[in-house]
């Protein structure tokens, strides 16, 4: 069948999603297993956005808002933005295959960093489009040598603010100064699905500057939202970009249930806001015994951290698995001695250190 794929498409790395739980237990004959490769809420969702679910579900029979009114309605307040500068997606990773099918030529060219969310790459091979690879400096988006990569040719800059896989961030200074001249035709995607989390003084809500460039944002309710399974993501950027992604939105990309669910749980702060005090507070906990154990690892502005395990980063994940904590081996983002863990709750993050420590003092 390789022959009659687009070429396009034919050595495209495809992404690898983890195995059920239940799975695993079965496979491994073990009884408890938690899950810290995912980078999901360790709490789950919002009461409020279960109890909107429930109310809802006797309607599934019916197809759902095309066009998201009352999310779209609460979240312009919430965001301090127009109706018509939002989009929403089947989680961000619809929004930016909006972007790149609504204006990526075949043979354009699209400056990626590396380290970053695999999908990117991903997304920019399917539409036949060139991606120009600048590597991560001290696991940090290099913006400075991003925008020399930047030519007549190039039409999207992605760039991940926070980083996955890394944990970092870019301050507001060389934010600004990257967007400083840039061609009128090139469009900047900010990937700010963990802006929840982040903790310095400094970050560029890139919100801010929708209408300083072709600027446009993703998010998610996956994260801090626990809405991971509904799989619901927003952009947002000026109405002239907007509508030509819309011309590439399928009808009914948000089900019923992801649309109540957010919206509800918008309306419960006070809930959001204990999930990233419990994040912050565990990943500090998390940092001091690494600390202790003398385990490098990058600071992190995400709930999750990359840790430095220095062997080889596939054994200590299957260890690891052996023993019920599930992490993700970064081999695949070229990071051999590293493995990621999301933070959890606390009982979790500190099964995870034992082993881990476990996995340490045996080597």
């Amino acid at each position: 069948m390789r022959d009659l794929a687009r070429k396009c498409i034919r050595d495209i790395i495809s992404y690898e999603p983890g195995k059920p739980i239940e799975e695993l237990k079965r496979e491994l004959g073990i009884k408890s297993v938690i899950k810290l490769a995912s980078n999901e809420n360790p709490v789950g969702l919002s009461p409020k956005a279960l109890s909107a679910i429930l109310k809802a579900a006797k309607n599934v029979n019916r197809y759902p808002d095309g066009n998201s009114f009352y999310l779209r309605e609460k979240l312009s307040k919430f965001l301090g933005v127009g109706k018509n500068e939002i989009i929403f997606g089947n989680g961000s990773n619809e929004i930016i295959e909006f972007v790149v099918r609504a204006y990526l030529d075949a043979g354009e060219e699209v400056v990626i960093s590396e380290p970053t969310f695999l999908i990117y790459k991903i997304v920019v091979a399917i539409q036949g489009g060139k991606s120009v690879i600048v590597p991560l400096k001290n696991f940090t988006y290099d913006l400075p040598a991003m925008k020399k990569a930047i030519t007549p040719n190039t039409k999207i800059v992605f760039i991940s603010n926070p980083n996955n896989p890394t944990g970092t961030s870019v301050g507001r200074k060389e934010f600004e100064e990257f967007l400083k001249g840039l061609p009128r035709n090139v469009i900047v995607i900010v990937d700010e699905a963990y802006n929840e989390f982040v903790e310095r003084k400094d970050f560029p809500k890139a919100l801010d500057y929708i209408n300083k460039a072709n600027v446009i944002v993703l998010r998610t309710f996956s994260k801090a939202h626990g809405l991971s399974g509904l799989r619901i993501g927003y952009g947002v950027a000026k109405p002239e970009l907007i509508e030509y992604m819309e011309k590439v939105r399928q009808p009914f990309n948000i089900n019923l249930l992801a649309q109540v669910a957010a919206l509800a749980s918008l309306e419960d702060i006070k809930f959001i806001d204990g999930i990233r005090r419990l994040v912050l507070k565990e990943k500090h906990s998390i940092y001091n015994s690494l600390d202790k154990m003398g385990i490098d690892y990058v600071k992190s502005d995400t709930n999750f951290i990359l840790i430095n395990v220095k062997r080889n980063s596939r054994e200590v994940f299957n260890e690891m698995l052996k023993q019920g904590v599930i992490v993700r081996d970064m081999a695949a983002y070229d990071l051999k001695n590293y493995i990621r863990v999301t933070v959890g709750k606390k009982t979790e993050n500190e099964r995870f250190i034992k082993i881990l420590k476990k996995i340490v003092d045996s080597r």
